[in-house]
């Protein structure tokens, strides 16, 4: 076409072709800018919540272990024969041993698990004995919100023997801990209750608090590993917040599933479902703590 032949309506075509071309980089550069405002924004918070949770984590190791100094430093000045007073500190030092192990058994799981070296060590495991080893370990935290914790065996096979379940025994016990802590924390009742039973053969253990509740919206984020709900009473995931989000990987890791129940100030329930595993693999061991493997021939396994 030469310009003899260029027409006022190809000239007009040719002016709206471009101003359409225009109109759509100019949308596409603005939603391009809206998505970088958004990963910046994500990428602040993020930094936000990972110094947070250091912050944390620091103030869960450095308080008890503080306070295990202290008190062992007050035991060395106590007076002869006042016993009484070193039973008293020597049980305070527990309380806190205690919680500095229990959070140092999350953070050390979390990095593995953020490493990606966690695997399932699969052995027969007394379930029942091990929640109720964890419900001894929280014994002071019990008696200090005036709590019981009630364990229901409602597999069908406590007349048969003592009920074994493959799994693996450590990573059920930090499971179990994690969530009779959160229970214990978020109690207002008087009483927690634990039911193991069977469904065809996954292992469903629901732990039951009278507490305060979780709302629709936290139950969304409560396993987020650098998610803080909030820092009132309400809170789910005081803390570093490691707890939930070790529970959801290790559960995971067995190909399980956990679901929430809950009613603002009524209570919640966390309920776990681990299926056997998979495995052609003769497995011999025992666990009945949860940290231990024996071996016997004459225990009833499921």
């Amino acid at each position: 076409m030469n310009r003899e032949q260029i027409t006022d309506e190809f000239l007009l075509s040719e002016l709206r072709k471009r101003f359409q071309e225009k109109e759509q980089a100019i949308n596409e550069l603005e939603s391009m800018t809206q998505e970088l405002k958004n990963v910046n924004t994500k990428l602040k918070e993020s930094e936000q919540l990972k110094s947070h949770f250091i912050a944390n984590i620091n103030n869960e190791i450095i308080n008890p272990f503080a306070s295990v100094l202290g008190l062992s430093r007050s035991i060395l000045d106590v007076k002869a024969n006042d016993w009484e007073k070193v039973k008293y500190m020597a049980k305070l030092i527990f309380v806190e041993a205690h919680n500095l192990d229990f959070q140092l058994k999350n953070i050390f799981a979390a990095a593995e698990i953020e490493a990606g070296r966690v695997y399932p060590q699969i052995s027969n495991v007394n379930v029942v004995q091990v929640i109720k080893g964890v419900v001894e370990d929280f014994e002071n935290d019990l008696n200090a919100k005036r709590l019981t914790v009630e364990v229901f065996n409602e597999t069908g096979l406590a007349d048969k023997g003592t009920f074994y379940f493959k799994t693996d025994s450590e990573k059920f016990k930090l499971i179990m801990s994690n969530l009779i802590s959160n229970a214990i924390k978020f109690s207002k009742g008087s009483n927690i209750e634990v039911r193991v039973s069977l469904e065809t053969k996954d292992l469903v253990v629901a732990v039951k608090d009278y507490g305060i509740g979780i709302s629709e919206n936290n139950k969304k984020i409560i396993f987020d590993r650098f998610t803080r709900i909030d820092t009132g009473i309400n809170s789910v995931n005081r803390g570093h917040g490691l707890g939930l989000s070790v529970v959801k990987a290790f559960i995971d890791l067995f190909n399980g599933d956990i679901k929430i129940e809950s009613l603002m100030g009524k209570g919640t329930t966390f309920t776990v479902i681990i299926p056997e595993p998979d495995s052609t693999q003769n497995i011999d061991g025992y666990s009945a703590e949860g940290n231990e493997i024996f071996f016997d021939d004459d225990m009833e396994v499921f």
